[in-house]
């Protein structure tokens, strides 16, 4: 993961150096400029536009008392989507407008949905079930189900001057 970002971090400014460089060759500065800052602009209005429609979507679920994870997951992308659209570039454009696309967007939630499927570091639990597909080799705290942690309470009574006590744990 490291190796990715450091590449991103040289490789895109000098990709987006090379294609200012060409496009401002081809059209001009000005035009070039124009272009960038219409893009910015287009950027907003939709992060705004689709950004209330998300946040709605969200309001929907949690009224269904659902967890709103595919809202999340949009959020994010239009977030993401929105700064690469204010970071001055046409490569980052283009990837922050396709962004904005929701078919773009259900592909990748399926690939991270399956990445994290196969991930050693991701579990998925549905009601109290591990439903993470681990092969045969995972070790023991890993297998469906999980370890079992046993635990120990005790509820304490307020005292006479009616202060709260905090509950403390039996070891």
């Amino acid at each position: 993961m490291a190796i990715f970002l450091l590449i991103a971090f040289i490789g895109m400014p000098i990709i987006e150096i090379a294609v200012f460089i060409n496009v401002g060759g081809q059209i001009g500065l000005w035009p070039t400029l124009a272009i960038v800052v219409a893009t910015a602009i287009a950027g907003t209005w939709l992060l705004r536009y689709q950004g209330l429609a998300t946040l709605a979507r969200v309001q929907e679920s949690l009224a269904r008392q659902e967890f709103p994870i595919e809202e999340v997951f949009d959020g994010l992308c239009l977030l993401f989507a929105g700064a690469l659209l204010l970071t001055p570039g046409f490569v980052t454009d283009t990837i922050g407008l396709s962004l904005f696309m929701p078919p773009i967007r259900r592909l990748l939630q399926r690939l991270m949905r399956r990445w994290l499927a196969n991930s050693a570091n991701a579990a998925f639990f549905v009601n109290g079930e591990n439903i993470s597909r681990r092969g045969p080799d995972a070790p023991p705290g890993d297998q469906a189900g999980g370890p079992t942690i046993d635990g120990k309470w005790e509820e304490i009574r307020p005292s006479d001057d009616d202060k709260p006590v905090p509950p403390r744990l039996k070891h």
